[in-house]
Parts: C-alpha cells; structure tokens; sequence
C-alpha cells in the first residue's frame, strides 16, 4: 500500500523568506549582536540559515535534550552549552514548539545562567497541541495540527535533508518509514 502524497507546507522559496523575515527582526531586536543555542538535531537547518541572515555579530552554540519518562514531558539535558551565556542576548532556536513542556524546560535552564535577555526562536509553531503556554518572540510559521517532515524535521531520523516542509501522513510512516522517500528523492 502507497502512502498518498505529502502536501506541501512550505516549498524552500517560502522558508528562505521566513527566514530573512525572522533574521532582520533579530537583527533590529539586538543591535549588539546575538548568541544563538540551537536544540539538536532538529534545529541544524533553519539554525544556519538563521545565522547567516542575521546582520549582527553572531555566537552559536548547541544543546542536546531527550524527553524521558512515560510521556510525562519530562527533559533532561544530554549535551550542554560550551559558552557562558552571562550577559549575554540569548536566543533559543528551536524548529517547532508544539506542548510548550520542553521549551518551557529549557527556557527555566538557560535562564539560571543570567543571560542578559533570553528570547525563544522556532521555525514551526503548532499551538494545536500547547498544554504549557510559552511566549515565542520569533515565528517563521504557525502551523495546524500536521505531522511534518523536511528542513530539519523528520521521521526517525529521515528527510531532515528536504528543501521543503511536507505534511506527512504519520501512519503511513510508522508502517514504512520510507514512506515518501519516491516523492522526496525521486528515487
């Protein structure tokens, strides 16, 4: 059985704007310049891009996090920040915030280490699913309730390498994680 085909959310052209978009409000917020802390893995793509079109000095680091427990959003922290981020303006990159648990969780951690300013950045925001409510200064795009793949996000660790941002059928995933490999790749 054939999955049917992903619908489109955002071909690269539109990303590519949101991301200039989201980069010169950055770069007006914090003239000074900025330390972007991306959230592994997901955020890599929308991250380096972000940073190439910020007009401001620019310091990146990364966090690793992993959710744990039966479900009960709970986060722990598997790879920490090289730089300290006292004094520092500090914007946490995300690429989609959807229950608001984990961003909560490490907006509270990073905010223990006194950054100057500490806004929160995410390339997909799914309100849908907010269970916490989390302030996120930085949007490239709201979005519905979608499962979605490409530019950073994936399924089980594929098609985080697609130009584009696909709506994905989740079922159809979890029976052939190769699902829409024919119509992302052309293979």
């Amino acid at each position: 059985m054939r999955a049917a085909p992903a619908a489109t959310l955002a071909d690269s052209t539109a990303i590519a704007q949101a991301v200039q978009r989201v980069g010169a409000e950055i770069s007006r917020d914090h003239p000074g310049g900025v330390v972007l802390v991306g959230v592994l893995k997901g955020s890599v793509c929308f991250l380096a891009d972000l940073a190439r079109a910020i007009s401001v000095p620019v310091k990146t680091d990364f966090l690793s996090i992993s959710a744990y427990g039966s479900g009960g959003g709970r986060v722990r922290i598997l790879m920490d920040l090289d730089l300290d981020i006292c004094g520092e303006e500090v914007i946490l990159v995300e690429d989609i915030i959807d229950t608001g648990l984990t961003i909560n969780y490490v907006l509270g951690q990073l905010s223990r280490r006194d950054p100057a300013v500490l806004d929160a950045c995410s390339l997909l925001d799914r309100p849908a699913r907010r269970i916490l409510p989390v302030t996120i200064r930085y949007t490239g795009f709201t979005i519905p309730d979608a499962y979605v793949i490409g530019y950073g996000l994936d399924f089980q660790g594929r098609y985080r390498n697609l130009r584009d941002l696909l709506v994905a059928d989740v079922s159809a995933l979890e029976t052939d994680p190769y699902a829409y490999v024919e119509q992302a790749f052309g293979e």
